[in-house]
């Protein structure tokens, strides 16, 4: 499994939707829990599948219509990564706001009556 050179918050994005989900997941799910557009999560989920993150394989439901969908889901070492990935972004993102500067309320110049 090769690391991701550029950690970016699509990417982030896309790990927290799979891993989230209960078992294998198809692209319009990722699109939908992560709010990307098409052409970002596709990318990234061949990406993830090339550096051995994910595996996809193609859906063989033949009761369902529609198109096949194309199933992801996590390798073994691909959990434990993107667990790390994304539990260091939640670290990040805590002490971003633990040092952010806190600002005193703006005062509208009207009186506050109950």
């Amino acid at each position: 499994m090769e690391p991701i050179q550029r950690v970016t918050a699509p990417t982030l994005d896309v790990l927290d939707a799979v891993l989230s989900s209960d078992g294998p997941v198809w692209g319009l799910l990722v699109i939908k829990a992560t709010g990307r557009q098409a052409g970002t999560v596709y990318p990234i989920l061949e990406r993830l599948e090339r550096q051995g993150w994910v595996r996809s394989s193609w859906d063989d439901d033949a009761d369902r219509p529609g198109p096949r969908r194309r199933l992801y889901e996590f390798t073994a070492d691909g959990v434990e990564a993107a667990r790390g990935l994304l539990d260091a972004r939640q670290t990040a993102e805590a002490a971003a706001l633990a040092t952010r500067p806190v600002r005193p309320g703006r005062s509208s110049g009207r009186t506050v009556t109950s």
